[in-house]
């Protein structure tokens, strides 16, 4: 969620989410300058959320969806959980 959470990497994710973009494009998208944009592809590559396809001089990255999936799944697990332990009512004493 970490990795998310930061706005670029979110609205780099997002694009991602439509179409394979190399760092040009990204660039163009976002606003970016290229160095802060590599830092966060690097990120989001390290934590496993995008992977990247070489294509001559330039690197284009895909979205792994799969890497969503997991987060999303995982979140809706605590829900579940607070819904069932009654989370809000659910104290304990001190």
């Amino acid at each position: 969620m970490r990795v998310l959470s930061d706005p670029l990497r979110l609205r780099i994710v997002t694009l991602l989410a439509r179409e394979t973009l190399c760092t040009t494009h990204l660039v163009e998208e976002t606003g970016a300058r290229q160095t802060n944009l590599s830092n966060h592809l690097r990120i989001l590559r390290e934590a496993g959320v995008v992977e990247t396809e070489p294509c001559g001089r330039f690197t284009y990255y895909r979205l792994r969806p799969e890497a969503l999936e997991t987060l999303s799944e995982g979140l809706a697990g605590l829900a579940a959980t607070a819904r069932s332990s009654g989370a809000a009512g659910n104290r304990r004493p001190c």
